[in-house]
């Protein structure tokens, strides 16, 4: 199952991925590249994971086979169970770059749809005038994922906020008991295609940062407890084997 290798390939990556060739402006030379399969439905079957920079401002892409984003989690009417479907670009940058406590797991952007809780309360996605029912719609977040045994040998976790405890967050943390942040970067979707764009403070450094494409399935813990929210299935990796082959240029 790929959620048992999935902790100890990304940590391994963490220290030994390579860096990758090409200008984004002539071709994709400089992406990690992923074979089709049939196996894996379309939408999350990556083909491609790329990222550019302009400045300060990165944007992420990952091309996929069939239409990106037109999958989603079926409805379980409750926040307990509630499943949850993402693209994934886990990176090298440490959390604090993005205001999480340092050296607290992998950092991870994440374009994600759960149709039963909406965990972007700053945002009115669907324009309705409501801030809580947008959760269906795709929307971005940074987490920090720590491999976490209570989801299965070798599976990851968003990390928990333990009680009592009161670690560094960003400004638009949702408020959940997760180190994960809500900061409104609007993905887009076109045809074959996810994108992101972020920008990050003047004072990171993003020389050299390397990152991985993956698409993947979490759920909510039916007890609504430590581990709130588990990886359960990784459905695709665009290395391979989750070498963070591919460096920010």
């Amino acid at each position: 199952m790929k959620t048992v290798i999935l902790s100890t390939l990304i940590l391994a990556g963490l220290s030994s991925a390579g860096f990758a060739d090409g200008n984004h402006a002539e071709d994709m030379a400089d992406a990690v590249t992923s074979a089709q399969s049939n196996d894996i439905v379309a939408s999350y079957d990556i083909l491609a994971a790329h990222v550019h920079r302009d400045g300060q401002t990165v944007t992420f892409h990952l091309s996929t086979v069939g239409a990106a984003g037109a999958e989603a989690p079926v409805s379980v009417g409750a926040l307990g169970g509630a499943g949850v479907h993402a693209y994934v670009w886990p990176t090298s940058l440490d959390p604090a770059a993005v205001g999480f406590e340092g050296g607290s797991g992998i950092l991870a952007l994440a374009a994600t749809a759960h149709p039963d809780f909406d965990d972007t309360p700053l945002y009115d996605e669907n324009n309705d005038g409501a801030l809580d029912n947008d959760g269906a719609l795709w929307h971005s977040h940074w987490v920090v994922l720590t491999p976490t045994p209570a989801c299965g040998e070798g599976a990851l976790a968003v990390r928990d906020i333990a009680e009592g405890t009161t670690p560094k967050l960003p400004k638009t943390w949702p408020g959940l008991p997760l180190f994960i942040d809500s900061p409104g970067y609007s993905p887009q979707f076109d045809a074959g295609e996810v994108r992101v764009n972020v920008p990050f403070d003047h004072d990171v450094d993003l020389a050299g940062v390397n990152y991985e494409g993956v698409t993947a399935a979490l759920r909510v813990n039916a007890n609504i407890h430590a581990p709130l929210l588990c990886v359960t299935d990784v459905f695709d990796v665009a290395s391979g084997d989750l070498s963070l082959p591919g460096a920010i240029k």
